[in-house]
């Protein structure tokens, strides 16, 4: 099965490790290293899987950017710090 980076895929990325991480680390902030372990298995692996991807870039030129990544940064970005600011207002109350 191949991973195709999308904005969307990128946005449930960062969903996922915007409620997740926030639990983890209130459970393991006294073991360093669960939370590391717990930190790569969250946030760097499904980054890098729906975000970046695995496949080579396409770009044609040393200098080029791709835009299509800064997006999915971007919508990876916005939907952790979304679902960390819900997921939180939800626990307050």
């Amino acid at each position: 099965m191949r991973i195709q980076p999308t904005p969307i895929t990128a946005a449930a990325a960062g969903a996922f490790a915007g409620v997740v991480m926030p639990v983890l680390w209130r459970w393991l902030a006294a073991d360093s290293m669960l939370l590391v372990v717990a930190f790569l298995l969250v946030v760097a692996a499904p980054a890098h899987a729906f975000v970046v991807g695995f496949g080579r870039s396409r770009l044609s030129g040393e200098g080029a950017v791709d835009v299509a990544l800064f997006k999915r940064v971007g919508a990876w970005l916005f939907a952790a710090i979304l679902a960390a600011t819900v997921s939180q207002a939800v626990a307050a109350q």
